[in-house]
């Protein structure tokens, strides 16, 4: 389970997350929206603990977080998966995968993890993590080795972004078979066939939480909402 009490986070004088209350609990599996500007982002990082809220407390199972590392939070089973995933010149997507195991895969395993996001071991497994992969590439190539980590908690910052009609359906796929598997996950998204797929929908507004709970009881709401206004639809209208 994870607890959110009273998070507060500003910077240069911009109040973004205002007296965060949140309950997440175990195999949730829940999608973060709202408009831009709304503190989805910052919320997954402090999740994470790649920010540090300026006041408030942080619970996993039971453990006090607010201070932890980002690595001390990893080992307790919390992964990230960045909109703009970090490339590693010199390091393999078979070197990749075989870190998230924490044991050496066997080809069969490497073909497995990564059919299950669309790609061929033998095109990708010796290629390194570079520029020469493109973005849609790396966001799949990040899944396979979030999938081989078996995490407690997964968060997902806007997974479609700038990912091609087909990985995106695949994408969607994958969603699909990690709700499967009674996983909690926590994904930032303005995508609707996204919202279609979770249980929950956490809504944040001017840093607060709008709305928590059941998607039935909002989703068509959001799909109404006013999608004219560039930069305040809850999800890209213009699909």
């Amino acid at each position: 389970m994870l607890i959110l009490k009273d998070i507060c986070f500003a910077r240069n004088g911009k109040i973004i997350l205002d007296n965060v209350n949140l309950t997440i609990n175990i195999n949730d599996y829940v999608a973060i929206t709202g408009p831009n500007g709304s503190g989805k982002s910052t919320l997954a990082k402090i999740i994470m603990g790649l920010e540090l809220p300026d006041s408030g407390q942080i619970l996993f199972d039971d453990t006090d977080i607010t201070k932890y590392s980002i690595d001390e939070r990893s080992k307790l089973g919390i992964a990230f998966a960045f909109q703009n995933p970090v490339k590693f010149k010199g390091i393999t997507v078979r070197d990749l995968l075989n870190l998230s195991a924490k044991k050496t895969l066997t080809n069969e395993n490497i073909c497995d993890i990564l059919a299950t996001v669309g790609l061929c071991a033998n095109e990708y497994s010796d290629r390194e993590l570079n520029t020469s992969l493109s973005g849609g590439e790396m966001k799949r190539i990040e899944i396979a080795g979030i999938i081989l980590k078996q995490n407690k908690l997964t968060i997902f910052d806007e997974p479609e972004a700038g990912i091609d009609l087909w990985s995106f359906n695949n994408l969607i796929n994958i969603f699909n078979k990690q709700k499967e598997k009674n996983n909690t996950t926590l994904i930032i998204t303005h995508q609707e066939k996204i919202l279609k797929v979770v249980d929950k929908i956490l809504l944040l507004e001017h840093g607060r939480v709008s709305y928590f709970g059941n998607k039935d009881q909002i989703i068509d709401q959001l799909i109404k909402a006013d999608c004219e206004i560039k930069g305040g639809n809850f999800y890209d209208c213009c699909r």
